[in-house]
């Protein structure tokens, strides 16, 4: 062989040596990492699948609880259901009784009514008999015709039933008040008991407290910039005096001074006091009360179950929320007339909406009357027409107070539930002068009359007791008595809430002694 073959021959062994040591320094690397990338994604998915079923297992578990709490939701619901069920099952099962009885008293009342219907027949047969026998007599005895004894005997029996009819048109008229009375009773009865009632206390001040004295002068500020800027923006008085880590805010309009409270209660708490901070805490408080009137607002029409309410109205209920009357949440007041009348015209088969509308609105003036001169009626009156409420609402906010006649039953009935609202115990509180003064006038009044020896104003104002002279006062003149002194009282211009009782006592002693 020759060199040249030779040496290209060992060219080509050294060639393909080559190119299998750099197959395998190349690509045998690459494939091993390429396992690793394989081995470390199957372990990745692995851990993913896991991670997937234990989340699987969460889910499952999660469902199993929230199905359990479903079950356990259904259970109390249908639990609830059954006992409903149950109590109407039995109040159905009494009026069945009662229907019963009733159908009972019935049938012998139908018994006894035939057996007399045969009775009066058979009386009746017998009186034609007697009346033929009577007028051959009476004719024949008093030389009458039989048309001038039939005069005769009309005119006696007309008179005899004109004589019992008043009779028992007086007995149906005292059964018939007496049984007014009671349902009447009954009903309102039941209005008070299905409303809640609750009492706040009226005020026109607002007390802030402060973390120490020494705030108090960064409230008042450089030369009283700060307490000036304040009540220029809020439109209140702040009065600072000696009271130990206090403030008082004073306004008379409720809105506004709550306003301001919760203005200065910020500031306090964040410290950084001057005109900047001031407007910045006043605008913020403001943006929050206009919050509160309007969920206030709200929360009164969803309460009432009162619904397409004009959105101004509404925020004028909201504000009544920081209104008071003798110590009467306005707001709160009006709720309860609200549901009170709703309740009577359910009881009476009246318009429960339009009576529930109007309870509702019928002091709707009293959120404005610091601003818009007049009553409160006709404030009222002026925004329920300006909001297009119904006449008959208009009218029952007109009529509360007896300002125009009553022209409808819903009137009548948010007239009433007003004054439910207002003369229940604990309602309203008086203040010790204007309470004093009606004492003193219900006795004045009473001492006035002739033949009083003696009176006293008791149970808050509520009853009027007199003493009389025996000897000047008989029984048929205290009872006149007790009507004078409810006619003046009626008559005069004292305020007073409810009713009041008079009672005219007459007394007559005897005294002797023993020796």
């Amino acid at each position: 062989m020759s060199e040249s073959l030779r040496f290209m021959l060992v060219g080509f062994i050294g060639g393909v040596i080559l190119l299998f040591a750099g197959y395998y320094f190349l690509l045998v690397p690459r494939y091993w990492r390429r396992m690793r990338e394989v081995t470390d994604a199957e372990q990745e998915l692995e851990g993913a699948q896991r991670a997937l079923e234990a989340r699987r297992k969460e889910l499952m578990l999660e469902a199993r609880e929230e199905a359990h709490r479903f079950r356990k939701e259904v259970e109390r619901e249908n639990r609830e259901r059954r006992q409903e069920l149950q109590r109407t099952e039995r109040r159905l099962h009494q009026r069945e009784e009662n229907i019963e009885r009733r159908t009972e008293a019935l049938e012998r009342r139908d018994r006894v009514v035939q057996e007399k219907d045969a009775e009066l027949s058979r009386l009746s047969d017998l009186a034609a008999k007697e009346q033929v026998k009577w007028r051959q007599e009476l004719e024949s005895l008093a030389g009458l015709g039989a048309e001038e004894a039939r005069k005769m005997v009309l005119a006696e029996a007309e008179r005899e039933a004109r004589h019992d009819a008043a009779v028992l048109i007086e007995q149906i008229e005292e059964e018939t008040k007496r049984d007014a009375d009671r349902k009447a009773r009954e009903v309102i009865s039941l209005a008070i008991q299905r409303c809640a009632v609750d009492q706040v206390t009226e005020t026109t001040v607002a007390a802030v407290n402060l973390p120490s004295d020494e705030m108090k002068g960064r409230i008042i500020g450089r030369e009283g910039r700060n307490i000036r800027a304040f009540e220029q923006l809020t439109g209140v008085d702040l009065i600072i005096d000696d009271t130990p880590e206090a403030v008082v805010i004073s306004a008379f309009d409720p809105v506004r001074r709550e306003t301001a409270r919760l203005a200065l209660e910020s500031l306090v708490s964040d410290g950084r006091i001057h005109p900047g901070r001031i407007e910045e805490s006043v605008r913020k408080a403001q943006d929050l009360m206009a919050e509160r009137v309007q969920q206030a607002g709200d929360h009164a029409a969803l309460e009432t179950g009162v619904t397409g309410i004009h959105p101004e109205l509404i925020r004028f209920l909201g504000k009544m929320n920081y209104r008071t009357s003798l110590g009467q949440n306005v707001l709160g007041h009006s709720i309860e007339v609200a549901n009170i009348a709703g309740v009577l015209a359910g009881e009476i088969g009246a318009n429960e909406a339009v009576a529930r509308r109007a309870g509702l609105l019928h002091d709707i003036g009293k959120a404005v009357d610091y601003e818009v001169e007049g009553t409160h009626t006709a404030i009222g009156v002026d925004l329920a027409r300006r909001h297009r409420e119904t006449a008959e609402v208009v009218h029952a906010i007109a009529a509360h107070h007896e300002d125009v006649p009553f022209q409808s039953i819903e009137a009548i009935l948010v007239y009433a539930a007003d004054s439910i609202s207002a003369a229940r115990p604990g309602a309203r509180r008086e203040t010790l002068e204007s309470y004093i003064k009606r004492l003193d006038q219900l006795e004045k009044i009473a001492q006035e009359c002739n033949g009083v020896e003696r009176c006293f104003a008791i149970q808050a104002g509520r009853e009027v007791r007199i003493l009389v002279k025996p000897n000047e006062v008989d029984d048929a003149m205290a009872t006149a008595l007790a009507r004078e002194v409810v006619d003046k009282i009626e008559g005069s211009d004292l305020q007073y809430p409810g009713q009041i009782k008079v009672t005219v006592i007459r007394e007559t002693r005897a005294v002797d002694y023993a020796k």
